[in-house]
């Protein structure tokens, strides 16, 4: 059957009495729909309360078909198995049991004798041939994600919920979920900022502080559609400003009429020269009309401001975020980072990559790249010292900020503020203040605990502690930055490391993001033990 979600005046009120949408209508069937909207906006927390994970505080939601929710962060439990994403631990079990002999009628009535050849099925379609019983506590995040949307799409379910599917994907990962997609006759909303999923959306819409708006058509239509609109209402803001002052213009004139003929009146009454019952006559005539310009300015006045406060609310107030960098100070010919025969893994006798020698001399562009499960993060935590080598040398000859996937950087029960203190320590108060506010954290944000934040919100702080000091690293290791971003601090943070004349070693699947911070070489891994290729463009 056809899925179709409806929203009904539906709101929802954050434990510290702040509104995070309002009074939303909504219907969504088959297709694609993309979520967009800044970090903190409440796109992740509206998937979960469509999915019945989180009650809304007024309104309803009432799903016909099948629903599946594939949540952004989801850490394996304890012994969790790649059957047990699937759902069919038990039914293996029943199998194995039934092939030994060992099973009732009852059992031999409920086995599906096909469970297994189909979750192996779909985890070929996203590349995974572990076995079933592979823990996921042993995935990289790459393989995990792969794993979990095989689940999610294996249950066919008649409309899917995604919530940043792409994040941790390799390119080819981002293909096989692109692929699935295409084929997919259901009906999926998805919180996505990857440029390239949500071109192949068949609509966009978005949740922002002014309520959810739908637009027809891919991402580049919605951008084209977005620019137009904002530019209308920003002229219409202007017009009715203009308005305004023009009303208040003509008041004044009226009112300064007004006080030229009603000191002509009095002197007319002290001549006497006109007879009292002509004189009260005009009188009355000028208060009658008085009143009546009174009146209509105040009606002009009214509507004018009615038009100017439509005209605001129409546009979102948004906090300018800018990414600035003081200079770094490294120079060109500095030595950065060097490698020489680096072996890495966790066990010898399996290591993820070996013999990687590579150099890198001021500021030096390069992205590490290659498939999931790769060895990516491990070499930066090798090059980074958390990771001891299983062979070769690493090390960083310049002041470095490391900035890894989960943002470990941040402690979660310390505020914004007291991790940004801790990590800069030659920065005083105001240094740290005006560091935060530019990352738009200001006043109480800077006071949150890292643990309210939205994953967005992390992202951006993480960003705040490890580059918005007033002495920058000369070298930023970024793994996968771009994950959780919402699409204007994307495209700020693009800006900002564009003009950062540090060096940059970046983990990243996004080829947008490579090409617009000006990538211009490659430490290619090929896995398995393989040694990695350094090749500069």
């Amino acid at each position: 059957m056809h899925a179709t979600i409806t929203l009904s005046g539906l709101s929802l009120t954050t434990t510290d009495e702040r509104p995070l949408f309002q009074n939303i209508d909504a219907v969504f069937g088959p297709g694609l729909t993309g979520l967009v909207g800044r970090n903190g906006a409440g796109k992740t927390t509206l998937l979960r309360v469509i999915a019945g994970h989180v009650r809304p505080s007024s309104g309803a939601v009432h799903v016909s078909g099948r629903l599946a929710m594939f949540a952004q962060e989801a850490r394996p439990r304890s012994g969790e198995t790649l059957a047990d994403c699937f759902g069919i631990s038990a039914m293996l079990e029943m199998t194995e049991a039934a092939e030994n002999g060992g099973a009732c009628v009852e059992d031999l009535a409920a086995i599906d004798w096909m469970a297994e050849e189909k979750a192996v099925t779909a985890l070929g379609r996203f590349d995974i041939d572990y076995p079933l019983s592979t823990s996921l506590a042993r995935l990289s995040g790459g393989e995990l994600t792969r794993a979990r949307l095989a689940a999610i799409f294996h249950a066919e379910s008649d409309f899917i919920l995604l919530d940043e599917p792409t994040n941790n994907l390799d390119a080819s990962g981002r293909k096989h979920l692109l692929d699935v997609l295409a084929g997919f006759r259901g009906g999926a909303l998805v919180v996505s900022h990857d440029r390239e999923l949500l071109e192949t959306m068949t609509a966009i819409a978005e949740l922002s502080s002014l309520g959810l708006k739908r637009y027809g058509g891919n991402f580049s239509f919605y951008a084209a559609e977005k620019a137009a609109e904002l530019k209308n209402r920003e002229r219409a803001l202007i017009e009715a400003r203009h308005e305004v002052r023009r009303i208040s213009q003509v008041t004044r004139q009226r009112a300064e009429r007004k006080a030229r003929t009603d000191a002509a009146g009095r002197k007319t009454r002290k001549r006497n020269d006109m007879p009292k019952m002509m004189l009260d006559r005009m009188k009355g005539r000028a208060e009658s009309t008085a009143a009546r310009q009174a009146a209509l300015s105040g009606r002009q006045a009214e509507k004018a401001s009615e038009e100017l406060e439509s005209a605001r609310a129409s546009l979102e107030v948004i906090a300018p975020f800018s990414v600035t960098l003081p200079p770094s100070g490294l120079a060109s010919d500095r030595r950065v980072l060097r490698a020489a025969h680096l072996s890495v893994g966790y066990e010898a006798a399996s290591p993820l990559l070996v013999d990687l020698s590579v150099e890198m001399s001021g500021p030096q562009r390069v992205v590490i790249e290659g498939a999931n499960g790769t060895g990516k993060s491990s070499l930066v935590k090798t090059l980074k010292g958390a990771l001891a080598p299983l062979a070769g040398t690493a090390e960083i000859f310049v002041p470095c900020a490391i900035f890894d996937q989960t943002v470990s950087l941040l402690k979660q029960e310390s505020s914004v503020r007291d991790n940004f203190m801790r990590l800069n320590p030659h920065d005083d108060d105001n240094a740290c203040r005006a560091a935060l506010a530019r990352f738009r954290f200001r006043s109480d944000d800077a006071l949150k605990p890292v643990s309210a934040l939205s994953g967005g919100e992390v992202l951006r702080a993480g960003l705040a502690v490890a580059i918005g000091g007033t002495r920058p690293a000369q070298l930023l290791i970024l793994d996968e930055p771009t994950n959780h971003l919402d699409l204007e601090t994307l495209a700020t943070l693009e800006a900002g490391l564009k003009a950062y004349d540090g060096a940059l070693l970046v983990i990243s699947h996004d080829p947008v993001f490579l090409k617009r911070i000006g990538v211009g070489s490659r430490i290619a891994l090929s896995g398995a033990g393989r040694t990695p290729r350094h090749i500069i463009a």
